[in-house]
C-alpha cells in the first residue's frame, strides 16, 4: 500500500511525463482577436482536418493542426482591401492566395470581418480540403460586401 506522501509523489511524476508529451504551439494573437466573432469562430474549429489532428496553442482565436504543426489559423486580423492576389473560393469564402514562400501558403479571407488567416504546408495538406473543413466555423464572420472578382478559372 502506497503512503500518501508516495501516491502524491508518484501523482506528480505521471502528470508531468504525460504533459511531456502534450504539444502547444505558440503562437501570437490578432489585433482583433478578443472579437466576439473570432470566439464565434474559435469554438467551431474541427478536430481535425486533412487528416491532421488539432493541437493545443498559446494565443486567443487560433489554431493549429499536425504534429509537426503544418496549419495555422489566426482571428481577428484587419480585413484587406483591394489586392492584386489571386482569389479563390472555397464553400462560399472568398480567400486570397500569397504563395511567396511555396510549398507554404497563406490564405486569407476576402470580404469578411475581422479577417481569418490560414498558413499551410502544401506538401502535407491540400488546401482546399483544409478551407473547405474550416469554412463552416469562417462562415461565422460577418460578411463586408466585397467579393473576389477576378476568380482562376478551373
Amino acid at each position: 500500500m502506497l503512503r500518501p506522501a508516495a501516491f502524491l509523489g508518484a501523482a506528480f511524476a505521471a502528470i508531468a511525463l504525460l504533459s511531456g508529451c502534450a504539444t502547444t504551439v505558440s503562437m501570437d494573437a490578432a489585433p482583433e482577436a478578443d472579437s466576439p466573432d473570432c470566439a464565434a469562430v474559435t469554438v467551431r474549429l474541427p478536430a481535425a482536418v486533412d487528416g491532421q489532428s488539432r493541437v493545443w496553442t498559446d494565443a486567443q482565436a487560433t489554431g493549429a493542426w499536425g504534429a509537426p504543426t503544418t496549419v495555422l489559423l489566426t482571428c481577428g486580423l484587419e480585413p484587406s482591401g483591394p489586392s492584386t492576389l489571386p482569389c479563390e473560393t472555397v464553400d462560399g469564402i472568398d480567400w486570397l492566395i500569397d504563395d511567396t514562400e511555396a510549398p507554404r501558403y497563406r490564405f486569407t479571407t476576402f470580404g469578411r470581418t475581422p479577417a481569418v488567416e490560414v498558413y499551410l504546408d502544401y506538401d502535407v495538406v491540400s488546401a482546399r480540403s483544409v478551407l473547405g473543413a474550416l469554412s463552416s466555423a469562417v462562415r461565422m464572420l460577418p460578411t463586408t460586401g466585397s467579393e473576389c472578382t477576378d476568380r482562376p478559372t478551373a
